[in-house]
């Protein structure tokens, strides 16, 4: 039996649109690990990486969009309101040298629910994919904690950026 519990409150249908994009492409990280790992290919050795590098160059643009560096631009420019909605996020703090966020519901967890993926496995595509959120903080300066985790078995997901 899963430990994972991820059922999302907010139910609009422009929402959920948004967030069955998300689910595909958390889908198509789970495909490519899935078929590396049958060439004999660890997961995090090559999608940990390749996500990192997603992060760094997105993070590059929020920067350069945003026009500053430190968190409170981060937050206004990633972490908008329909973000917000999307990911039932609360934002717990944010300065210009710390962002702290929960969030309640994660669409890709939801994706490697649907695919069939074990527990361990989404665990595992939830610290590749968070490469990605490693990568942006980086890109602002900083660097990521993620204190919870949905795909973990925890009640939320909680992101910790600090300078």
């Amino acid at each position: 039996m899963s430990r994972i519990k991820n059922e999302p409150k907010i139910k609009n249908g422009v929402i959920t649109a948004v967030r069955e994009q998300l689910e595909h492409r958390a889908l198509w990280l789970y495909l490519l690990c899935d078929e590396a790992g049958k060439r004999g290919l660890d997961w995090k050795d090559f999608g940990s990486a390749a996500i990192k590098r997603c992060g760094l160059s997105q993070g590059a643009g929020l920067v350069k969009k945003g026009r500053t560096k430190d968190f409170t631009g981060l937050r206004k420019t990633l972490f908008t309101k329909p973000a917000q909605l999307v990911f039932e996020m609360k934002i717990r703090r944010s300065t210009p040298q710390v962002l702290a966020i929960d969030f309640h519901y994660c669409p890709l967890v939801k994706a490697w629910q649907k695919a069939g993926c074990s527990d361990e496995e989404i665990a595992t595509l939830c610290d590749i994919a968070m490469c990605g959120d490693h990568g942006i903080g980086e890109a602002y300066g900083g660097e990521l904690k993620l204190l919870k985790s949905i795909a973990k078995g925890d009640e939320v997901c909680r992101l910790y950026y600090h300078k």
